[in-house]
């Protein structure tokens, strides 16, 4: 009945015909696909195909489900049974059988993957995952491989990285298109169909007939589904509502897509066939719902503005009314404001027509081509309807999976290419309206990518699809929406329209898709070639381009400062970059060779034809409107790169691809602007507007703009110099700076356009660019490789860097098939020639480096180029930088002692085109400039700097570097009218008018200015000025009187018209030319009062030279021709001497240049020199020297001062620099320290570093060491084998932490719980192995009150620091050191007074005896002092410090056993610890730091304090059992059965050292010390030969006994091990110890046979760790050092030192560790004594008894976990591993370095109490420290307490960095010297103390 109830359930209209028999209905689902397919196996299967369509249309009617949904939840509820869910459940089964033909599904897909001819890989994937790529192997740069595929196959030595999707992906093995065969990996090399089976007809037949009504189904769902959104109201929730619905259906298709090929090529069938569609969808037939369902997709059809296009008027042809013009003036506002209420579907049209009023229309290349571009869609096939509606539903990310699992069918491919081109205008509508546009982008690009990095495809789209058209199409209409009027320039006429780039779509970067699709088909040859041939498409492109000339202007506030800075720069930045440099770079890299010269011939024609329409637009004559800039001028920078192209990978003639003269002087205005803009904005001029524009100057020259920004500018300024008027060129410049009132050689000037603050930088400015344009060469004649290497010299010489960071900083060709692929080889190679690489470094305070490379010193010698530095930095401090890295080179190599100067570079040839350029270094208008510079300098004018000078000499350098060879010394009479042509300098060439003497000049000055006071020249030089009169120029003084208040006439003349200056005329040059008084924008009436005064000047260029350098240097006559010593000199000029130096060295270079190009010059200079000069302005010199005398002696007074301060200061802060240091560094002298004070001193004195006072701590104003006190396991980590445990990176690889000492511990402790009296547990042990509280200090101490009134003062701070106050956190007000506590310091003598230290000769007896009574007196709780209030409080720290589960652990809760017990375990804590930072034993002796900032002696005395207040009672007191024969032993043992007492020989010894010491009164006596040592070495010892009797064999153990008992009656019988052992053997056989050796016991037996030496041996290891920490204990009471010794030595050094080897002992023998034996009573009884206790409980638990009697005493150093030498083998293992608790793969996967747990970080899944996993972890595994490595991150966090940081990465790739966040994705490999570090500070605990970024984590981690 189920196919009836099906029916039924449907509810659909069942359709009359049905000619299935009854009994039919009642077979199940299988059987009636069994019937059917056979029935479709006959030949005549018509009747079957009818039956089958039939039920499928009952089955799959679209109907009802989601009419249901529609209607709501409710009715789906009300409809009872399963609702829509359960139909649609039903539908699915029903294709699966029918699908299956009557078979099982799950055999059906096996069986269809059987004949998957797998050639391609193609798994998709989405966002997020992680994926590989290999450039080595790539053919497309969008390559990518799945990390299955990237394993399997082979890339060693290959450049690939690991990335993280972004946009989702899919894998590339095995497409030969994309990549290269050689990383296919393994299984996807076969080639394909070769050995596979055809597949047999019937396995998919009824796929064929099932498949194509499913497909149908879902699109009418879709249709059903999608309803328009209301106004303006998005209605993402009924749309995702609709895809929930369909999640199954299309979940079903992706599971089909992957049984491979033989389906995929079904499905394709299905969806590409155009009948099949037709018949289903036409909505032509009888049924009432295919017809609604038809309407609603003409209905969606319509409202996206599409289809029926002969009702449209045709788009862009007619002429916009004038009415709409009064929009335009309003700007776009308005139209904006229109388009929100217009109804969607015309919205094209109206914002066409409306917002662009006078406009002229963009013409595209064929209106009605672009037409139906833009608005037709016709869909023939189910795949056209079905992309459709993916647009339409905004690309769901299950239809797009499944779009994409497709592609490896290659009909498919090419149908969904030419599906999706076809409708890119449609999906460009869509996202513009999107709201969710980035995740839209993401989802298109995922699609794009993988369609058209294939350039067979793409070339076939091309061809067929016009893809280019519709792609540059489809960009300007999306750029058309939003534009807006120009204000460049003219602002009321202007006709030029620019993107407006405060609108979404270039703020949030909607555009990138379509952009990055264009860029990806551009990089293909054969498409590129199209578009360049295509003439329409250029103008159609350019006309593109030209909406982003002159976006985003900038004008110059002059008043107040901006109230709201904008942002729209990244924005503009970013288009620039993306929509028009990305696309210039793909075509350029097609012009590389000559057979491409039409290509660029068309670019550069139709780019000068936009920019003459840019022009006319804008209404642009000669001068650019002041105060006002752009940075986007991407016509020109199109223009030069193609210029740039042409001339060197061409071999163009360059003049025949240059406008005219007039157009070239329009054209290098803008690209001047910006130059001169960037130097007011380095001037401050701009900084009314905010930061913002100092923001955009620096993207400017920023090194992923550079070169497609300021590097085109400027190569476009060089070819406009080349070919234009050098003095009118040169003039330009400085007008554009707005510095010629500046060169005057009059001392006083007024400029009127330019504040007096802002000459010097802008003249700095205007000089420095114009060395920049003359030196820089990168477009001019410099091969790939040199420029390559210029940049990395340049911005290796700013700072050393590291490979990622110089990648970055490179600038590179942007279009990725460039060919210089950041990491390429040429990279590599020109790297280590420039380079050295410095290793990776670790600092003493921890701070980490980075692999760095470092510039080799022959390039500092050779290479160092400062103009191209100036050129690259972003931030003017990087020139500051480069200059102080290469004083310190030339310092340390002995080259140069003082400061240098810039030096001086020889530059590459010039490509012949370009020689043009040097003219301006041979014009008169720069020599006037230079010449009157340096005059101003040597005369110290104000205004002027050294920078100014150093680019003077620069420009004469180049001057004389780039001098025309043919003008020959003689050539002295220069005729022709060129004569009068200027009455400076007699003609062009720099090398003669060096030597030309200027004697008089007429200058307008200032009323004033000192020139006017001599009205006249005197009387002595009036002679002179009449000779000048009637000199042979008469024209001279004429041309002087005409005005020079500038020397420019030049600039006057600029000012007229550009014709006038092109065709000047000798004649008009001379004439008179005013400067034009209508200066715009000069403030009327500013007019200065200007007088003219004659200056008497008499120098030549040489002369001012030769001046300088006395100036410079200082003295007189100090420059000497060096050729008169040394001819040689000018013949080999070369000299390495004078390649660096200061001024005075580049002075001499210039001369000695000088006159090796003239013999004249050389004779000038000569007879220069002859003349004694007499100093410059000698008043000034002596001045400035006066200053700097001054300067000088004031600051000796201040050194001196600063020094009597510091020496005061110095006595605090003597032990600061050794904790800045690391704990292990080992220092010299010894500090200032409380511990090492001379013994003769009574009381120790304090010094308070609060406020400085010293004194001793007193009851009522204690001193107190400022401490840290924090819970450490790190004690507990410790185990006891060597090998350091590995981090697991396999599912077998486990840790288990039974092995560790925390866990040995614990274990013990409960099982002494279980069998004896709870309170004599806990004085068996100790505690504290996990969360003890350890106590360090930075060694500095305070007054109490003087701490408290600090805490308060933090309290108050509102600054943010990185701990908590209010947790009692503070830093040392010394030292800055971490601390939260203060430790009392105890009253009294630091040093116990000598009467203390003296031996006494008291037998040990009595001593015995002294030490009873003493801890017999109960300690009386001391008076209320402040001290003690103190002692309380810090006690109540350390408690609190760590958690209560690692404070009690009696069974009786807060019990004072419990105290106890925690007390002397902290104490024990602190000296484990030390024995760990001392390397675990004590053969360093006393050097260790650690020593000298221990707070031990203070600890002790606070916890003997509080200790003293529990007596112990004296029937449990062990001092009894180990001191005295019990009698009547039996009698007392028997009666308690239960509750017996811990056995003497399980206590743990160094426990009962600690108990007994803190329990007696201080300070200690240290006779008493000794005594108590002794007495517990005795216990010691036995315990070890009670080990060993347990551990030997049975026969050992009868040897031993048989051995011993010989010598039992010898002298020294209790002093020798035999003895004894024999003796422990003989007592422990009288019970049940050594019984029951079962088979398990095998274990402990060692199989080695012990001989004498390796029982020595055994029992020393065991003894050895109580005399270290007794050794440690009395070092810290009494102050006595620590000896050092050899490790095998150790055991008899510590033992003489505690005083237990007899004094005498000095035999020549081996040492025998029995020898330290003092037995108090005799040994024999009071072993005996001590057996009986043990057999007594053995008699019950022999097991257990034997285990208790193994300690472990010999644990190895703590170590972190081992880690793997490849990152990636973490990497792969945890980043997909399931976390165990919530078994979901986390977000960010970590894992804890000490114990190997798997976290997830800040997951919410795992988190308890509030606590997230990570904090939770570092609480129960480090009692609150945690040591993280982050899976995705490759970092390391530390959680400390509530505070965490980032510690940095122990995996670093080839060249030392760290890749924080596997951004770089390179392979990772661990640097064993940082892990160290790391591993190093947890056992150091110094992790507050070194690293300084600490945040607090609210539990959150």
């Amino acid at each position: 009945m189920a196919a009836a109830a099906a029916a039924a359930a449907v509810g659909g209209p069942q359709p009359p015909q049905a000619e299935m028999p009854a009994p039919g209905l009642a077979l199940d689902k299988a059987a009636t696909a069994a019937h059917l397919k056979a029935a479709l196996s006959r030949p005549d299967n018509r009747a079957g195909a009818e039956e089958l369509q039939a039920l499928l249309e009952r089955v799959l009617s679209a109907e009802r489900p989601l009419a249901a949904a529609a209607d709501g939840e409710e009715a789906a509820a009300a409809g009872g049974g399963g609702g829509p869910e359960a139909a649609e459940e039903e539908a699915l089964e029903w294709c699966k059988c029918l699908l299956a033909g009557g078979g099982g599904y799950d055999e059906f897909c096996a069986a269809v993957r059987a004949y998957d001819p797998a050639a391609l890989c193609g798994l998709v994937w989405t966002a997020n995952f992680v994926a590989y790529r290999c450039r080595t192997c790539g053919i497309s740069p969008c390559m990518s491989l799945c990390a299955e595929c990237f394993h399997q196959g082979d890339h060693t030595g290959h450049d690939f990285n690991m990335f993280r999707s972004q946009a989702g992906g899919a894998c590339d093995c095995g497409d030969s298109n994309v990549m290269r065969e050689s990383g296919f990996c393994k299984r996807h090399q076969i080639k394909s169909s070769s050995n596979i089976p055809c597949v047999p007809k019937d396995l998919l037949m009824m796929s064929e007939f099932v498949l194509p009504r499913f497909i149908f189904c879902l699109i009418q769902y879709l249709r059903e589904g999608y309803n328009e959104p209301a106004a303006d109201v998005p209605s993402e929730k009924d749309l995702n509502k609709v895809l929930q619905l369909l999640e199954p259906q299309i979940s079903f298709l992706e599971d089909l897509t992957k049984m491979g090929g033989a389906m995929r090529s079904v499905l394709t069938q299905v969806l590409t066939n155009q009948q099949s569609y037709k018949d289903l969808t036409s909505g032509l037939g009888e049924n009432a719902y295919a017809r609604k369902s038809h309407e609603k997709y003409l209905i969606a059809l319509k409202s996206s503005g599409l289809t029926y296009p002969e009702d449209k008027l045709v788009y862009g042809i007619q002429e916009p009314s004038a009415g709409t013009s009064t929009l335009a003036v309003q700007g776009f506002a308005g139209a904006t404001g229109t388009l929100g209420q217009l109804d969607s579907s015309d919205e094209e049209d109206q914002d066409g027509s409306q917002g662009l009023g006078k406009r002229k229309r963009v013409k595209l290349s064929s209106n009605t081509k672009d037409q139906s571009i833009m608005d037709v869609l016709k869909h023939k096939s189910f795949l056209e309807e079905l992309l459709f509606w993916t647009i339409k539903y905004e690309f769901p990310q299950k239809m797009v999976t499944f779009l994409l699992n497709m592609l490896p069918d290659q009909e498919y491919k090419v149908a969904f290419t030419k599906t999706f081109v076809q409708h890119y205008a449609f999906i460009m509508k869509t996202l513009k309206k999107s709201h969710e546009s980035d995740t839209m982008s993401n989802r298109i690009v995922h699609i794009s990518v993988q369609l058209f990095s294939n350039e067979e495809l793409a070339r076939q789209v091309t061809e067929e699809c016009q893809l280019l058209d519709i792609m540059v199409t489809v960009l300007l209409y999306m750029m058309e929406s939003c534009l807006i009027k120009s204000e460049l320039q003219d602002e009321e006429n202007s006709l030029h329209v620019v993107v407006n780039c405060g609108e979404a779509l270039l703020k949030n970067n909607t555009y990138w898709p379509l952009v990055s699709d264009f860029i990806n088909i551009l990089s293909h040859q054969s498409v590129a070639k199209r578009f360049l041939e295509d003439h329409g498409l250029l103008v159609t492109w350019m006309n593109f381009v030209s909406f982003f000339q002159g976006m985003n202007l900038n004008k110059r506030e002059l008043n107040e400062h901006v109230e709201f800075e904008s942002q729209t720069y990244y924005a503009a930045f970013a288009a620039e970059l993306e929509a028009c440099a990305q696309p210039m770079w793909g075509l350029l890299s097609h012009c590389k060779i000559r057979e491409t010269q039409e290509y660029t011939r068309n670019v550069v024609r139709y780019c000068l034809e936009a920019l003459q329409d840019w022009f006319d637009a804008i209404n642009f004559v000669d001068e650019p409107a002041p105060n006002q800039v752009t940075f986007h001028l991407p016509l020109h920078r199109y223009y030069a790169m193609f210029l740039s192209k042409a001339v060197k990978c061409q071999e163009l003639d360059l003049d025949s691809v240059l406008p005219d003269q007039e157009m070239l002087m329009k054209l290098m205005i803008h690209p001047l602007q910006i130059q001169a803009s960037l130097a007011e904005i380095h001037s401050n001029m701009w900084v009314r507007n905010g930061l913002q524009i100092k923001g955009q100057a620096m993207t400017y020259v920023q090194s992923h703009f550079c070169n497609s920004m300021i590097d085109p500018d400027i190569y476009l300024l060089q070819v406009c110099a080349s070919r234009l008027d050098p003095d009118y060129f040169i003039s330009s410049v400085f007008e554009r700076f707005k510095v010629v009132d500046l060169l005057t050689m009059a001392s006083q000037h007024q400029n009127t356009v330019l504040d007096a603050e802002h000459e010097r930088s802008m003249l700095e400015g205007a000089l420095t660019f114009l060395v920049i344009l003359l030196s820089l060469r990168l477009h001019l004649g410099m091969s790939d490789d040199e420029i390559l290497r210029a940049e990395m010299v340049a911005q290796l010489c700013m700072n050393d860097r590291t490979h990622s960071s110089l990648l970055d900083l490179i600038p590179e060709n942007p279009n990725p098939k460039s060919g210089i692929i950041p990491g390429s080889y040429s990279f590599e190679s020109v790297l280590s020639a420039v380079a050295d690489f410095k290793a990776p470094v670790f600092e003493p305070g921890g701070s980490m480096q980075q692999g760095m490379y470092t510039p080799k010193a022959e390039v500092w010698d050779h290479e160092f180029d400062p103009v191209m530095v100036i050129l690259r930095t972003v931030y003017r401090r990087d020139v500051q930088s480069a200059m102080d890295r290469y004083t310190a080179f030339l310092k340390q190599s002995g080259k140069f002692p003082g400061n240098p100067w810039p030096p001086y570079k020889k530059r590459t040839p010039l490509h012949p085109s370009y020689k043009g350029l040097m003219r301006l270094l041979h014009c008169k208008t720069l020599h006037i400039v230079l010449f009157t510079l340096l005059y101003k300098i040597l005369m110290d004018h104000q205004n002027l700097s050294e920078h100014v000078l150093c680019m003077v000499l620069y420009l004469i350098e180049l001057g004389l570097e780039n001098s025309a060879e043919e003008e020959s010394d003689e050539e002295a009479s220069v005729g022709g009218p060129e004569r009068c042509h200027d009455s400076w300098f007699p003609g062009s060439n720099l090398v003669l008018n060096m030597r030309h003497f200027i004697n008089y000049v007429r200058v307008r000055v200032p009323e004033t200015a000192p020139e006017v006071k001599r009205d006249s020249p005197a009387s002595t030089s009036s002679d002179s000025l009449g000779s000048l009169q009637s000199s042979r120029r008469p024209k001279v003084l004429q041309r002087e009187n005409s005005g020079t208040a500038q020397v420019f006439s030049l600039v006057a003349e600029r000012r007229k018209k550009f014709q006038e200056i092109i065709n000047r005329s000798s004649s008009e040059a001379n004439q008179v030319v005013r400067p034009k008084t209508s200066n715009k924008w000069s403030a009327p009436g500013s007019a200065p009062q200007l007088t003219t005064a004659i200056l008497e000047i008499k120098e030549s260029i040489l002369s001012l030279l030769i001046k300088l350098h006395h100036k410079l240097s200082g003295k007189q006559n100090s420059y000497y021709p060096p050729w008169l010593d040394d001819i040689e000199i000018l013949i080999q000029p070369e000299i390495p001497k004078y390649s660096h130096g200061d001024g005075i060295t580049a002075v001499e270079r210039i001369l000695l240049k000088a006159a090796l190009q003239s013999r004249m010059n050389k004779r000038i200079i000569e007879e220069i020199c002859r003349k004694v000069t007499p100093p410059v302005p000698p008043k000034k010199i002596t001045a400035a020297e006066k200053k700097t005398l001054d300067k000088e002696e004031r600051r000796q007074k201040a050194r001196e001062r600063q020094q009597k301060l510091l020496a005061e200061f110095a006595s605090r802060q003597k032990s600061f620099m050794e904790t800045a240091m690391d704990v292990d560094s080992p220092e010299s002298d010894i500090p200032m320290e409380i511990t090492t004070a001379e013994p003769q001193v009574s009381e120790a004195v304090y010094d308070c570093v609060i406020c400085g006072q010293s004194g001793p701590s007193s009851e009522d104003r204690p001193t107190g060491l400022v401490v840290l006190l924090q819970a450490s396991s790190v004690l507990g980590q410790c185990r006891d084998n060597i090998e350091p445990k590995k981090l697991p990176i396999t599912e077998e690889e486990q840790i288990y932490p039974w092995d560790t000492c925390a866990a040995v511990h614990d274990v013990r402790l409960s099982l002494l719980q279980r069998y004896f009296k709870d309170s004599s547990c806990l004085l068996a042990v100790s505690i504290g192995w996990e969360g003890g509280v350890y106590v360090q200090t930075c060694g500095h101490t305070l007054h109490i009150d003087c701490h408290k009134s600090y805490m308060e003062s933090l309290r108050n701070d509102q600054v943010l620091q990185g701990f908590s106050v209010d947790k009692g956190e503070f830093t040392c007000p010394l030292c800055r050191q971490f601390a939260n506590s203060v430790l009392p310091c105890y009253p009294g003598s630091n040093v116990e007074n000598n009467l203390w230290q003296r031996p006494s000769n008291k037998s040990i007896q009595d001593l015995i005896k002294e030490v009873e009574e003493l801890q017999g007196r109960p300690g009386a709780f001391p008076s209320e002092t402040n001290l003690s209030k103190e002692m309380e409080s810090v006690m109540k720290d350390i408690k609190n410090t760590t958690q209560k589960k690692y404070r009690d652990y009696s069974k009786t809760p807060g019990s004072p056993d419990n105290d106890f017990l925690f007390m002397y375990s902290v104490a024990r804590t602190n000296l484990e610890l030390e024995l760990i930072h001392r390397g675990g034993n004590l053969c360093s002796g006393g050097a260790s730091t650690a020593g000298k900032r221990s707070c031990l002696n203070q600890l002790f005395h606070v916890l003997a304090l509080h200790m003293r207040l529990y007596s112990i009672d004296s029937e449990y007191n062990p001092w009894r059992k180990l001191t005295q024969l019990l009698e009547e032993m039996n009698s007392q043992l028997g009666n308690e059965e239960q509750q017996s007492v811990v056995p003497i020989l399980y206590h743990d010894v160094t426990s009962l050292l600690l108990i007994q010491i803190l329990i007696m009164p201080q300070p200690l006596r240290k006779d008493h010390f000794t005594c108590i040592v002794k007495v517990l070495f005795t216990l010691l010892y036995t315990q070890g030969l009670v080990a060993l009797s347990v551990k030997c064999s049975e026969e050992d153990r009868s040897a031993w006994k048989h051995t011993g008992a010989l010598k039992k009656n010898t002298c020294d019988a209790e002093k020798s091990y035999e003895v004894l052992l024999s003796f422990v053997i003989r007592e422990l056989s009288k019970g049940k110890l050594y019984h029951e050796e079962g088979t398990q016991e095998c274990a402990t037996i060692s199989p080695v046979a012990w001989s004498p030496e390796s029982t020595e041996k055994y029992l020393q290891d065991f003894c050895l760790p109580f005399l270290r920490i007794t050794s440690l204990l009395q070092h810290h009471l009494f102050g006595e050092d620590l000896p050092s010794c050899q490790e095998e030595e150790e055991f008899s050094v510590l033992s003489s030192c505690l005083g237990l080897l007899p004094t005498f002992y000095q035999t020549e023998h081996p040492f025998i560790s029995a020898s330290c034996l003092d037995w108090p009573v005799p040994a024999f009884d009071i072993i005996s004594q001590w057996c009986f206790e043990i057999n007594s409980f053995t008699e019950r638990h022999a097991e257990q008894g034997k285990a208790l009697l193994l300690q472990e005493s010999r644990w190895k150093l703590p170590h972190l976990l081992q880690l793997p030498e490849n990152y990636n083998t973490i990497f792969q293992y945890y980043h997909r591993k399931t976390c165990s608790v919530c078994t979901k793969v986390p977000k960010d996967p970590a894992v804890c370095l000490v114990c190997g747990t798997f976290v997830c970080l800040k997951g919410l899944c795992c988190k308890q109490q509030s606590y997230c996993e990570c904090v939770l972890h570092s609480q129960n595994c480090g009692a609150g420290t945690g040591i993280f490595l982050l899976i995705n991150a490759s970092v390391i966090i530390i959680i400390r307490g509530h505070r965490f940081c980032l510690w940095g990465s122990v995996y670093l790739d080839a060249h030392g960095e760290e890749d924080r966040d596997l951004r770089r994705g390179k392979p990772l490999y661990i640097c064993k010297e940082r892990y160290k570090v790391l591993e190093q500070q947890w056992i150091s605990h110094t992790f507050d103390h070194i690293n300084k970024r600490w945040g607090p984590h609210y539990n959150g981690l």
